[in-house]
């Protein structure tokens, strides 16, 4: 009895691949046969692709060249296609010439591949060191897509790899310092696909939002009512500040000369201005640390006439801790 062709694969492979539409696409393929018939896996095997199970070299949708496929003498069928959108079926089938089929199976999408970013979330505290890899499939060796990041966070390297399925992507990794303005504002990385059949390009994004810890900034004191102020009237200050986590406590002193003198609690603080006692400040407090803010100095007048009244102001006197 005469065998026809080489022999049944043995291992097939069911895959799922998203594919760009007039893009290129790498679809990673490996199979085996049984033993004593690896000697007939020569230069004369041939790949072939179809949307059908029943084909052969005559009817097959494709027949890529030596150039598109990996060595099939070494078991890998790897294959390339270019100008995806010649690939209609959702459903195609690859075959050596001994008519041993190994099946996949890919959707044809509009939409690329969205990058990976890694990690996908970020949670640390202010100042430490952060590195961020975005990562994207590129399934056209001679034109990888392009990444970009959404702000300008540092220095950011790319690389172009092949793994060991003989899929390829492409990886930009980005190093900085955590900042409290990094807090709660989108990073997002980009993958701008460039499409061989000259349409536009095309991207895809992928986002996180950092969560930085922080000690309180930006202490400021406001009081009411604005003015004017006469000597021994009950203002109501008011200390605010940026934190995360947010502020704890707050807590109100007069300064007398190199010494502070604590006089309350509260972000919101009630006291009687004079002429002798009328310069406060204001301490944010969190797990992390705490900070003051700059003096503020209200200056209080007594007069019986509204010319007089109207004659007052309010300085702030700036202080760096």
């Amino acid at each position: 009895m005469k065998l026809f062709g080489f022999l049944l694969l043995l291992l097939l492979f069911f895959i799922k691949i998203n594919v760009l539409r007039g893009s290129c696409v790498n679809i990673p393929c490996s199979f085996n046969v049984r033993g004593g018939f690896e000697n007939n896996l020569d230069d004369s095997c041939k790949a072939y692709w179809s949307d059908s199970t029943s084909f052969d070299s005559e009817n097959a949708k494709l027949k890529p060249t030596k150039e598109m496929t990996g060595d099939l003498t070494k078991k890998d069928c790897t294959t390339t296609f270019n100008n995806a959108s010649l690939l209609q079926s959702a459903k195609y089938y690859f075959r050596l010439q001994c008519n041993n089929p190994l099946r996949f199976t890919f959707t044809q999408a509009d939409d690329p591949p969205s990058p990976t970013l890694t990690p996908s979330t970020l949670e640390v505290e202010e100042g430490a060191s952060v590195s961020l890899t975005c990562s994207a499939p590129a399934p056209c060796w001679s034109h990888p897509p392009a990444l970009t990041w959404s702000s300008n966070l540092g220095q950011s390297q790319e690389t172009l790899q092949e793994n060991q399925d003989k899929t390829k992507v492409r990886t930009s990794v980005m190093n900085f310092n955590a900042s409290h303005l990094h807090h709660g504002n989108k990073i997002s990385c980009t993958a701008v696909y460039q499409k061989q059949d000259g349409i536009h390009d095309v991207t895809a994004e992928t986002s996180l939002t950092p969560d930085i810890s922080y000690s309180p900034k930006d202490v400021q004191i406001s009081f009411s009512p604005s003015a004017p102020i006469l000597e021994n009237q009950k203002v109501t200050l008011t200390c605010s500040s940026n934190a995360n986590p947010a502020v704890e406590n707050y807590t109100w002193y007069r300064p007398d000369g190199d010494q502070e003198t604590f006089i309350g609690t509260g972000s919101s603080f009630n006291v009687t201005v004079s002429k002798v006692k009328s310069t406060f400040f204001c301490k944010a407090t969190n797990a992390l640390g705490f900070k003051r803010s700059s003096n503020l100095q209200i200056n209080s007048f007594w007069s019986s006439t509204r010319e007089q009244q109207r004659d007052f102001y309010w300085d702030r006197n700036e202080f760096i801790y």
